[in-house]
C-alpha cells in the first residue's frame, strides 16, 4: 500500500506543471497561482475539524501563515511562469534540486555543515544544474534576429525563476525546522496553504485576465488545486508519518519522470538526450547531498 502511495504521489506532482501550463496559458502566472492555493486552502479546510490540527494552528498561526508564503505562494508563481516558457519536463527537473537547496540554506543558516559526501552531492548536483541551463536556454548558441534571441534570455530568465522557487523551499524547510517542530503536519499545510492565498489575492486581482478563461483552462486550475495540491499534501504527510521523512524525500526522483511522460505525451514535448543526462546527474547529487546514500557507507572513506 505505501508502494501505491508513493507512486501515487509521484505522479499527481508530476502533472502539476502539465495542469499548471494549461491553465496559466488562459490565467497567467500569478492568478494561476492564486487560484491553486486559493482552492487547496478551501479542499484542506475540514481537517480543522480535528481538535488537535486546530488547537496547533491557533498556537502557531502566525508562523504557519508566514510559512506559507515561501513554502507556497512564491513557488507557486514562479512555476506558473517558469512553464509557460519552458517545457514542463525540464521545469520538474530543475524542482528535483529541492534537496539540495535544502541542504544548502540549512548549511547557511542553521550551521547544518554537511560531511564529505554530501558536500561532493552539492556539488554535483549543482553542476548537473549548471549544464542543464546552459545546454537547454539556447544562450550558448548563435541566434539570429531580435526575436530569437529574446527567446533565450525568456528561457533562461523562467529556468532561474524554477531554480529561486526551490530556494523559496529551501527556506520553508528551515523555517520549520526551526520555528514549527512539533506542529501537527495538517496544521502546518493547511495554514501554508491560507498563508498563501492571504499573500497571493491581491497580486492574482490586479493581474487577472481581462479575457474570460475557457473550461479547460477552469478544469486544468481546479486538477492542480485538488489533485497536486490537496490530496498531495495528504499523501506525502502520511508516507512521512508512516516510513519517515529519507523515504519521503525520494519522491523528488520520480516526479521527473512523470512529468516529462506527460509533457511529451499531452504536449509533444521533446525529451532530449541532454536533459535526461543532466537529469542523472542531477539525481545523483541530491541522493549524496541528503544523506540517502553516502560513500563512507560504501566503504569509500
Amino acid at each position: 500500500m505505501l508502494t501505491a502511495e508513493f507512486i501515487l504521489l509521484a505522479a499527481l506532482w508530476g502533472a502539476s506543471f502539465l495542469f499548471m501550463r494549461l491553465g496559466a496559458a488562459d490565467f497567467g502566472a500569478i492568478p494561476t497561482a492564486g487560484l491553486r492555493v486559493g482552492l487547496a486552502s478551501l479542499f484542506l479546510l475540514p481537517v480543522f475539524l480535528k481538535p488537535n490540527v486546530r488547537t496547533d494552528f491557533r498556537r502557531h498561526g502566525g508562523p504557519i501563515l508566514f510559512l506559507g508564503i515561501f513554502n507556497s505562494g512564491i513557488p507557486s508563481a514562479l512555476f506558473a511562469f517558469a512553464v509557460m516558457h519552458v517545457n514542463t519536463g525540464l521545469t520538474a527537473v530543475l524542482n528535483a534540486t529541492v534537496p539540495l537547496s535544502g541542504a544548502a540554506v540549512a548549511w547557511l543558516w542553521l550551521g547544518d555543515r554537511p560531511g564529505g559526501s554530501r558536500m561532493a552531492g552539492l556539488a554535483i548536483g549543482f553542476a548537473g544544474v549548471l549544464m542543464l541551463v546552459a545546454g537547454t536556454s539556447g544562450l550558448g548558441t548563435v541566434t539570429t534576429g531580435q526575436a530569437a534571441g529574446a527567446s533565450s534570455w525568456i528561457s533562461l530568465l523562467a529556468m532561474l525563476a524554477a531554480l529561486a522557487a526551490t530556494l523559496c523551499y529551501g527556506f520553508a524547510a528551515s523555517f520549520t525546522k526551526r520555528h514549527l517542530q512539533g506542529v501537527h503536519p495538517l496544521a502546518t499545510a493547511t495554514g501554508s496553504q491560507i498563508g498563501a492565498t492571504l499573500a497571493l489575492a491581491l497580486p492574482a486581482w490586479w493581474w487577472w485576465p481581462r479575457t474570460a478563461p475557457g473550461q479547460d483552462a477552469w478544469a486544468a486550475i481546479g486538477s492542480v488545486a485538488l489533485l497536486c495540491t490537496a490530496i498531495a499534501y495528504i499523501l506525502f504527510f502520511r508516507i512521512i508519518d508512516r516510513a519517515g521523512p529519507a523515504k519521503a524525500l525520494t519522491v523528488t526522483f520520480l516526479v521527473p519522470v512523470f512529468a516529462l511522460g506527460y509533457g511529451a505525451l499531452f504536449l509533444g514535448e521533446r525529451i532530449t538526450g541532454w536533459m535526461v543526462f543532466c537529469a542523472l546527474v542531477i539525481m545523483a547529487g541530491t541522493t549524496l547531498s541528503s544523506g540517502l546514500v553516502s560513500w563512507r557507507a560504501k566503504g569509500y572513506t
